[in-house]
């Protein structure tokens, strides 16, 4: 399902990271070492994200995004649900209205997916 945040033309990279800052998931051309660096350091940013939504006046606010900009691109870091969140590296280039859709499409997707209870469980539920 990650693969799909790869569909949105000048995308480049998906991490689903945990509540716990660890990689959970990654698209396929990311390494594992990779993976596990950008969990680790976004991890830290959304904690910093959080951090300042006083700023917006209200403190009860939500944090939903982070967007961080480089000369050479973009890193999306959006709330996934259950305390999870998705990073996506995107080109410089990319449409940046179609691609917080897409993302917000997926976060949907992977939050019915990560919400489905494990196996083992739905069976003792039964018995």
């Amino acid at each position: 399902m990650l693969e799909d945040a790869l569909a949105i033309p000048k995308a480049l990279h998906a991490v689903l990271i945990s509540a716990d800052g660890l990689q959970m998931s990654r698209t396929s051309e990311l390494g594992r070492d990779e993976a596990d660096k950008v969990a680790a350091a976004v991890s830290g940013l959304q904690s910093l994200s959080r951090s300042v939504a006083f700023f917006c006046g209200d403190t009860s606010v939500n944090w939903r995004q982070t967007l961080i900009e480089f000369d050479g691109g973009w890193v999306f870091l959006n709330a996934a649900g259950g305390g999870s969140y998705l990073a996506v590296a995107a080109s410089a280039d990319v449409d940046m209205g179609d691609i917080t859709y897409r993302m917000q499409q997926l976060v949907s997707r992977l939050g019915k997916a990560m919400s489905t209870g494990r196996r083992e469980d739905t069976v003792a539920a039964h018995d």
